[in-house]
Formats: C-alpha cells, structure tokens, sequence
C-alpha cells in the first residue's frame, strides 16, 4: 500500500523514453479536443460509478510504490499527451504542499483565469484530488476520468515486462491530468507526491516551481540528508524558469536551490515570513497558513507576471478569506472543543503546537488522540505533543502500515507520560477521549496522520448526514 503523503511507481533506474508504444498501441484520446470514449478494455467503462472507479483503484494497492517516469510517460502518450492542454505550477516540499497548493489556485482564479488543482493525498473522497474552480470534480467526472485511464493503463501494460505495472497513484495522476485537460484549464497548480525527480507528476514542464520547506521524511526513498532530498525534490526545475522558495527553508536545502538555478537559469523568488497584521484576514487558521498564503502569493505573482498580468490586492484578499484547509487545524465540534490535524512528522506536529492558542481556549486542558504509522518519526511526534496534553488516547489509523497504540504507550512512558490507554479504533478513541474532555471542560486533538484524520473526519460527516436524516424523518410523521 502506498504512503498517504503519496508514493509514487517505478524503478529509479529507469527513466526511459515511451518505449514504441505509440506503435504498439491506438491512444486513447487528445483532450481537450477529443474526449469520446472508445470501446474494450477498463477504459470503455465511461459508466463506471465512483464505487467502481475507487474499487479499481483499491485493486493497484498490491502493486506498491515503484518510482520512475516510464510508465507515466507511456501513460501520457497514450492518452494524447493530456498535460501539454494546461500550463503548470509545480508544488513540492515536505510540508505545506496542499495548503500553498489550494491558496495559489485561489489567487489565480481571482485574476481571471480558468484555474485547475491536483492534491493528494484525500481526506473522504478521490473527488477531492482533483479541483476545478476551487471545487472539487463530481463523482461521475471521477469516475469517467479514472475509466479512461484504466483502459491507457491495459495498453501500457502490454507494452512493459511481464513483472512491472502502473500504479495506483499513477493512474490517479494520469485520470487527473485527463479531466483538467477536459476542462479545458488555462493553468493547474499540481501537487508532487513523493521527492520530485521520480514523481508522477513530473512528466510536466513548469515554469514556476515551488519549494515549501525541506525535512527529513521519506529517507529510505530519497537519501538520508536534506542536502540529499532537497536535490531529489529540485531535479524538476526547468531550465530559464522560476523557483519559489518558501520562508525559513534549512541551508543545506538554500544552498542546493541555489545550486539548481544557478545551472538551468533559473530566477529565485523567495517568499519570506512577511505575513503581517496589515495583510488580508486568512480564513485557514494557523501561523502556518499565514506562511503558506505569502509562498502562494509569491508563487502566483511570479506566474501572472510571465503572464503579463498584475497581482491584484482585492483578488489576494478575495482568496485569503475563502480557503479552507479541511484535516488542518479544523474544528469538528464545539462540545467538547474537537480539533482534527493532519500533522504527521515532527516539523508539522511542531507548526501545529505553536498554533493550537489560536483555536483552543486558554488553560484547556487537551485530550490527545494520536494515530502514526510506522515508517514516522513518532517519538519526535510525541514530544511536543505530550508537552500540552493532559490525557492521551492512542490508536491506528486504517491500514496495515499503522504503528500498534502500544508501542506508541511504551514511547509515551518512556518520555514520562502515564497518563495514557491504548485504543485501536479511532472512532473509539475519540468517543473516549471527547467523554473525558467534556467533564472536565477540556478540549480534544486528533492528530498524527492523514489517514487517521480521514477516517475520523468521514465516520464523523455519516454520522451527521444519518442523525439529519433521522431528525427530518421524525419532523414529517409528526
């Protein structure tokens, strides 16, 4: 199963060209222009419900993470090329990605162009990957999109050895790249998933690319320094373009980006931590946020001026006040005070800490639930953590990846911490930790992985949805 911060396919040696599909194969479409379905194979499924198209993609879990662009460029070539339709702003980083991603897709709609964006990973829903207008894609563009990338996938499988296969994540960013060239974008900003050089979404030329921070994750994969994984993220800088930096970004990391620019070059924008009281009002709570919005300000301003076009105050403040970041700093209920994060390595679960004054009232006690998987840093999770936690509640978030509530209990005694139960089910765990909270006027933090925070967040939203529909039943038999 791949990594929910998005593991990407591919062997790291193996960055070929298409490799003669082009005579093996028919492609299966030139979007925007031609976007019909045509018949057999996955692909002729243009009928496929969203609950098809995810259990499809559920069936490329066993396939694993397999870096590498050949496969994703035979997937392009089968589809006509969907990501030359669009022009691109490139996100990576190890943080921030899908906060900046969003807010510069905000900035730009406001300036008037037709705007797309490609996130990962999701919360509830596959829709959610993939934006257009600031609105997530419908379930049946999904799940069309997802048909026809199925069916580019059968030929390019055809085309590859016996024991390599495109991906999950593959096909999700080739089915993205689909839609947003069906809808006929001026511009996507794209989210990278893993590292860079090897990343899915590298098969795009962009002329901006955005670099939020650098951090040690991901080492087994992208080297064990941040000199290592800054030079992996930045391999997709091209030549003559620009790169934005984000504010506070490590040395080792600096010097490399200027290294980059300095060989392909490129111009640096550095975006700086000026995000003041005399700028717009952010409805995305969280000092992160405020440096999130001034990266995605600087990002935008840097393409609407190769653009010809003038960063606008009124469209900044328009954006500022309109993104909402759900899983970040979000607020699930009031009684108890209920805070869902998605912070997973310790430098998020740092940015977290120093904002939680902002949503949690002062002296509040804090019930911690905390769920991890394995391959994190979860001790340097913990610590910060536990600091402003009175009681905590671990558990697992779904998947086999899961690091075990006990372990993270033995890592909680051995950093002093006894106040604490072990509880596999989230939902449980919350329930626990939300009846502890409300008798003793505390507030509750869910935190430690996206996987965690969607599970919570969907069992959450269902829940609602049935006791609303319990409640109009009721109403109309009185």
């Amino acid at each position: 199963m791949k990594d929910p911060e998005e593991l990407t396919g591919g062997d790291l040696d193996r960055e070929t060209d298409t490799g003669g599909l082009g005579r093996e194969t028919e492609s299966v479409g030139h979007p925007p222009s031609h976007v019909g379905g045509q018949g057999g194979g996955a692909g002729s499924q243009a009928s496929w419900t969203q609950a098809q198209a995810e259990q499809h993609l559920r069936s490329l879990e066993l396939f694993g993470m397999r870096f590498g662009l050949d496969r994703m460029r035979r997937m392009m070539t089968a589809l006509g090329s969907p990501q030359r339709s669009f022009e691109t702003i490139h996100v990576l980083g190890t943080n921030g990605k899908s906060s900046t991603t969003r807010m510069i897709a905000a900035i730009l709609e406001r300036h008037g162009l037709h705007t797309g964006a490609y996130l990962s990973p999701h919360l509830v829903s596959y829709t959610e990957r993939v934006q257009v207008g600031e609105r997530d894609i419908q379930s049946h563009e999904f799940a069309s999109a997802v048909a026809r990338a199925a069916r580019a996938a059968e030929q390019v499988n055809r085309t590859l050895q016996e024991n390599d296969h495109v991906t999950q994540f593959e096909l999700l960013t080739a089915a993205a790249f689909w839609e947003l060239a069906r809808r006929g974008v001026d511009v996507a900003v794209i989210e990278a998933g893993l590292g860079g050089r090897y990343d899915a979404t590298s098969v795009i030329d962009s002329r901006v690319t955005v670099l939020t921070n650098v951090g040690l994750e991901h080492t087994r994969w992208l080297g064990p320094t941040l000199k290592d994984i800054a030079e992996e993220k930045l391999a997709v800088v091209q030549p003559g373009s620009t790169l934005v930096l984000g504010a506070g970004l490590a040395e080792p990391a600096l010097a490399v980006a200027r290294e980059v620019a300095r060989e392909r070059s490129a111009q640096i924008v550095s975006a700086g931590d000026g995000y003041g009281d005399g700028e717009p009002p952010l409805l995305a709570r969280g000092s992160f946020q405020r440096r999130n919005f001034a990266l995605a300000r600087a990002a935008a301003g840097a393409y609407l001026a190769g653009a010809g076009i003038a960063l606008s105050e009124q469209a900044l403040r328009e954006a500022a006040a309109s993104v909402e970041v759900a899983g970040r700093l979000q607020i699930l209920d009031d009684d108890p005070l209920t805070v869902l994060d998605g912070a997973h390595n310790p430098d998020a679960v740092v940015a977290l800490v120093e904002s939680l004054p902002e949503v949690l009232p002062p002296g509040a006690p804090v019930a911690l639930v905390l769920g991890v998987l394995e391959d994190k840093d979860a001790a340097g999770m913990l610590a910060p953590l536990l600091e402003v936690s009175e009681r905590a509640w671990f558990t697992a978030p779904p998947g086999a990846r899961a690091l075990s509530p006990a372990a993270l209990q033995s890592l909680a005694r051995q950093l002093g911490f006894e106040a604490a139960s072990s509880e596999p089910d989230p939902s449980r765990a919350l329930a626990e930790a939300r009846s502890w909270a409300r008798s003793r006027g505390a507030a509750v933090l869910a935190t430690g992985s996206v996987y965690l925070v969607g599970d919570l967040l969907g069992r959450w939203l269902s829940s609602s949805t049935i006791q609303r529909s319990q409640a109009d039943s009721h109403r109309s038999t009185r």
